[in-house]
């Protein structure tokens, strides 16, 4: 009898075209979920007859009790090689094996700068008044050239993002908390303080990963320092910031506005005060959600699901 396999959050509804499913189809019954679920509650009552899950990076979460409520699961996969919404350690006692995918590039470098923008430019904001007939120019766009952007975290990505924004004239700094000023030096990017970097940027542009360590990195006394005329963009993760803080300091025009594709509730819910603000640019957590990056993410589940069946798993996580 086949093994059930369950592919979540398909929001697109993609993941049999991006990928060729053909060589499970006599192993493995494949059952899409493109909408997320209520609660953990419901993804129980949903998952109870699966043998294999593949996840959408932290769409849904795989706690300890999850997984403990999921006594069929055998292989749980991942896109990407980290997700900080499963219990690696309960899944491991459990004997369910973990698996990741790669990834293509820098999708979300893109988006940041594309954030950075539109709060400045009003791209989409004027592209939407000319499909509506608005009366010619009323915005008055501010040039990235000569501004300061300061970066929160200087791996990878942060530094994808310090190389584009230099392209474009901006001076860079960065802080984290093991960032050292040789490391800013070799991105060739000025070593800040985190006080500094609140108070002088003009842009703060956050690219460290969630973890117990950022949670709440950034504080409603960093928020508060930064300039009225600044803007904070996060297509990180939204816990690292206080959401509720950054909130405030927007409702009161404390800082010019935000862009933000990362949030402490996803989706956002339709009622959430930040769609009501018109200095927030939001986008519904896409920095990673590119054709190539889908390509390979589900083309990898393929892979990995494959191998386990030989036994010979591949990509293990934890």
């Amino acid at each position: 009898m086949p093994m059930r396999c369950a592919i979540l959050d398909d929001y697109q509804n993609v993941a049999l075209t991006f990928a060729d499913w053909s060589p499970l189809k006599d192993q493995v019954d494949i059952t899409v979920f493109d909408k997320p679920f209520a609660s953990s509650d419901e993804a129980v009552r949903a998952l109870q007859d699966f043998e294999i899950v593949c996840a959408m990076r932290e769409r849904t979460a795989f706690s300890r009790e999850m997984l403990t409520a999921l006594p069929k699961l055998k292989l749980l996969l991942t896109s990407g090689m980290r997700n900080a919404a499963f219990d690696l350690e309960t899944a491991k006692e459990r004997g369910i094996v973990v698996c990741g995918t790669g990834g293509v590039g820098n999708a979300t470098a893109g988006l940041t700068i594309g954030l950075m923008l539109e709060l400045t430019r009003k791209i989409g904001f004027e592209n939407a008044r000319m499909h509506a007939g608005e009366p010619w120019q009323t915005t008055m766009g501010q040039d990235v050239e000569g501004m300061t952007l300061g970066i929160v975290g200087l791996g990878k990505l942060g530094t994808k993002v310090a190389t584009t924004a230099k392209a474009l004239g901006m001076k860079v700094i960065a802080w984290s908390q093991n960032l050292t000023p040789e490391a800013c030096a070799a991105a060739g990017v000025s070593y800040a303080s985190k006080d500094e970097l609140f108070t002088t940027a003009d842009i703060v542009s956050i690219h460290v990963i969630l973890s117990k360590r950022s949670r709440g990195l950034i504080t409603r006394e960093d928020l508060e320092r930064m300039k009225p005329t600044s803007y904070l963009v996060n297509a990180a993760r939204g816990p690292i910031v206080d959401e509720a803080a950054l909130l405030d300091v927007l409702q009161r025009n404390k800082i010019a506005g935000a862009g933000l594709d990362t949030f402490s509730v996803e989706p956002l819910p339709v009622d959430h005060p930040l769609r009501k603000l018109d200095n927030v640019v939001l986008t519904p957590h896409i920095g990673y959600v590119t054709e190539n990056n889908y390509r390979r993410y589900y083309g990898d589940m393929v892979e990995d699901i494959t191998a386990w069946l030989k036994g010979a798993p591949v990509r293990v996580m934890g």
